[in-house]
């Protein structure tokens, strides 16, 4: 028998919600029902920062807690897990937390606005790196953005907030919270409605194919990182959706003989060190990736199903040969992911389908891989092009070569001619920039707020002169400049 109501820790609370449609949010109940102000609105669509709440939820018996946008996260998918807002925060001794004395002794706050999303990115730091580098700190805070204090003195803040203190009552508690988190797993579906709005929440995976196989139709939200702006920018409804970011069995990492396995709701946080370990080339690329609040709550499964022609992902997973498994009802198949994008806004997915799993081939010796991102800034932002590059070089001879491009066209697409031209030539700047004189006979770019159609196609021919200097020993001379 399904339950009809969703049970989470918010702070130090238990609260129990009945009749909850798909779209609420976890910032709107803050905000308006719970009366936590601290929690700021600031963009409504995952990039500011200021919404930062931490979220814990049960991983092998123990609670792991993350930072995640409260604007974009939808609150039915808080089943199960403990919310920590910045009221929560305290020292040992009852005052000001060791993230907070910090902050305050190294002047991090002048509005104060964004303080909160802040306080709480360097909080979910300090829980697991209470001493971090000046790198570190940077990358956790690329999803918090500050327009008066400026970034130096958050940063002398964050590197010393170890000096305050490397415990807090959270930490202590936390084999409580977890026993309380775990007396709630009843293992039964979740099944609301609010007005014509409907959210369920599958017990198992395979209780999700059959909810699919009954609502073919259904929305499927995984992170929501990408849903979630629908709902608080286009203002779109969602008549039925299936929450199934709680699915464990879809969050599996499994390393075959030849293969890397991911679960399509393994995180874009949780899918950096395997990936890495295997393919060393996507270290810098999977760190532009958005910023940590999204990296948390952003799945492989989500980024790809929905078909974007700038999704991070799909021009470097199909240049590795990436396979997707896709899942109806009992039955399961596999294609390659560069078959799966049909054409804009139109994938290789039939109704009641789901991602399953990616798997990606572990790489062959004397192949030469590079993933790219040019985006308007640096850090937490779209694509204006992704190119994920490999060739395979025997004897100086280009034997092999795969370009895929995101934002050259209306789906992530390899580059065919420009392919033809590498193959059977000398791994040569000349065979390079014939490659890239061949993809206007690829793609015609268009022009958008990213880039125009002229920048993109220099840029991309740019991008290959780049890979010869960075695989011939003779290094770019900025370091990273995309």
């Amino acid at each position: 028998m399904a339950r009809d109501h969703i049970r989470f820790l918010l702070n130090d609370r238990e609260v129990t919600l009945h009749d909850l449609g798909a779209t609420d949010t976890l910032l709107d109940h803050l905000r308006l029902d719970q009366r936590l102000r601290g929690t700021k609105e600031g963009c409504a669509e995952g990039d500011c920062g200021a919404c930062t709440v931490l979220v814990g939820r049960l991983e092998a018996g123990a609670v792991r807690y993350q930072p995640v946008n409260a604007c974009i996260r939808f609150l039915a998918s808080c089943d199960g897990c403990h919310v920590v807002t910045v009221e929560h925060l305290r020292g040992t001794d009852g005052g000001l937390h060791p993230v907070q004395r910090a902050m305050v002794e190294h002047h991090g706050s002048q509005c104060g606005f964004c303080t909160p999303g802040f306080v709480m990115a360097l909080y979910a730091l300090w829980m697991e790196t209470p001493h971090p580098t000046e790198p570190e700190i940077e990358r956790a805070l690329q999803g918090n953005l500050c327009r008066c204090t400026g970034y130096a003195p958050i940063i002398r803040a964050a590197l010393a907030m170890g000096a305050h203190g490397t415990t807090d009552p959270l930490m202590t508690e936390r084999a409580q919270v977890a026993a309380r988190l775990g007396a709630w797993a009843d293992g039964t579906r979740v099944d609301m409605t609010n007005g014509q709005s409907r959210a369920i929440l599958p017990a198992s995976v395979d209780d999700l194919a059959d909810v699919l196989v009954q609502h073919p139709d259904a929305r499927i939200v995984a992170g929501a990182t990408d849903v979630g702006l629908w709902v608080t920018k286009f203002l779109r409804d969602l008549p039925v959706a299936v929450f199934i970011g709680h699915l464990d069995e879809l969050r599996a990492v499994t390393e075959t003989e030849d293969a890397l396995q991911l679960g399509a709701l393994v995180s874009y946080e949780d899918a950096r060190a395997p990936l890495v370990a295997h393919f060393p080339h996507m270290a810098r690329y999977w760190d532009r990736i958005a910023g940590w609040q999204v990296r948390a709550m952003g799945t492989l499964g989500g980024n790809i199903a929905n078909g974007s022609p700038i999704g991070d992902t799909p021009p470097p997973f199909i240049t590795l040969g990436a396979r997707l498994v896709l899942r109806k009802g009992m039955a399961r198949r596999e294609l390659a992911l560069e078959e799966f994008f049909l054409d804009y806004g139109k994938q290789d997915r039939a109704p009641g389908e789901f991602v399953d799993k990616i798997v990606l081939p572990k790489p062959a010796p004397g192949t030469l891989h590079a993933a790219y991102k040019l985006s308007k800034r640096r850090d937490e932002d779209i694509s204006a092009v992704a190119l994920g590059m490999a060739l395979t070089v025997a004897d100086g001879t280009i034997t092999g070569a795969k370009l895929a491009f995101g934002g050259m066209a209306a789906t992530p697409k390899r580059a065919a001619h420009a392919e033809a031209a590498l193959v059977d030539q000398p791994f040569t700047l000349d065979t390079l920039q014939a490659a890239a004189r061949a993809l206007p006979q690829d793609f015609t770019p268009l022009s958008d707020m990213r880039a125009s159609a002229d920048y993109r196609m220099q840029a991309a021919q740019n991008l290959l002169t780049r890979f010869w200097l960075e695989h011939a020993g003779q290094p770019a001379a900025l370091e990273d400049v995309t």
